[in-house]
């Protein structure tokens, strides 16, 4: 049943994207008035991709966002979570049991390979489990940063 529904919404994602005509096309201009104050300091545009580059596009959003500072999980590794460097980063991400400190076993991996649901990151960050949604103590990450980290996970969360 897993393999089924991840299956079907993976279509449905995909189904969405080719409507919407499947091109990296949609900007973050940091031009709108959402509430969502993260901003980018990259000069390039920041655009929903359909199979983005771990080191590439999901490092960096841990880097702007702040998640691998030594505040957060760059030096302290809070939860046992490391995010200082992309290696780092995804040798404590994926096919890792995941854990929290009110449920040491949770019954998840912290990234689960084509299947964001899942997938404890997905869930912390699109807010949809119990507990602070992630980044802690900040605005959420804003729709481009939750799709690129969805459709990584969904396209076999490789180390590329």
């Amino acid at each position: 049943m897993k393999f089924f529904r991840s299956s079907f919404f993976t279509l449905v994602v995909m189904a969405l994207l080719t409507a919407c005509g499947g091109t990296p096309t949609d900007t973050d201009t940091d031009t709108d008035t959402n509430t969502n104050t993260n901003t980018n300091t990259n000069t390039n545009p920041r655009v929903i991709l359909t199979n983005p580059s771990f080191a590439t596009d999901i490092q960096e959003i841990f880097d702007r966002i702040g998640c691998a500072t030594s505040d957060c999980h760059g030096g302290a590794n809070r939860g046992g979570l490391g995010l200082a460097s992309a290696d780092a980063s995804y040798a404590n991400l994926v096919d890792i049991p995941a854990f929290a400190v009110n449920n040491p076993s949770i019954g998840l991996d912290r990234v689960e390979p084509n299947d964001h649901l899942a997938s404890y990151l997905w869930l912390k960050v699109s807010g949809t489990t119990a507990g602070p949604q992630m980044p802690q103590g900040l605005p959420p990450l804003d729709q481009i940063d939750q799709t690129n980290i969805m459709n990584w996970i969904n396209t076999g969360a490789l180390e590329n």
